[in-house]
């Protein structure tokens, strides 16, 4: 296993990814949700309904940690030897505090970013819809990532 530490790396793992989980604590027990996501400048920004489980648990306890694979190959070193058998791939973990968005601009501004990881499209948006989406942002505060088998 080898430590990521340069941080152009560690944002083209990131970038390679289309899911992120998303970790949090629900008073004592652990919650983890596979999000689609966007990211730019060492922010992660998610979407999602305005009520339900993660809403609740996040207006609790903002912390989260979110991981992202990538890059994932399973080989044998031998073929028949089951404990040779290994599956490559890189990962990145994230900390931060999930931070509901309220300004209408920066709300625009977060969907951009999270459409943008998936298309190279310009969108619009209605403001129906835009007022009716919670937007997460999450500024990173910690990262750092691993390759196993690269």
């Amino acid at each position: 296993m080898k430590d990521i530490i340069e941080l152009d790396e560690l944002e083209a793992i990131i970038k390679k990814c289309n899911i992120c989980r998303v970790g949090m604590v629900d008073v004592d027990t652990p919650y983890v949700l596979a999000m689609n996501f966007g990211y730019e400048d060492q922010t992660i920004w998610l979407h999602c309904a305005k009520e339900g489980k993660k809403v609740d648990i996040l207006k609790h306890n903002n912390k989260v940690c979110i991981e992202f694979d990538t890059d994932h190959k399973l080989f044998a070193r031998h073929e028949h030897v089951a404990c040779s058998w290994r599956f490559a791939y890189r990962s990145v973990l994230v900390h931060g505090h999930a931070l509901f968005v309220d300004d209408y601009e920066e709300k625009l501004k977060g969907l951009g970013v999270f459409m943008r990881n998936y298309s190279e499209k310009e969108f619009e948006y209605s403001k129906p819809s835009v007022d009716n989406v919670l937007i997460i942002k999450i500024p990173i505060e910690s990262i750092t990532g691993r390759s196993f088998e690269y």
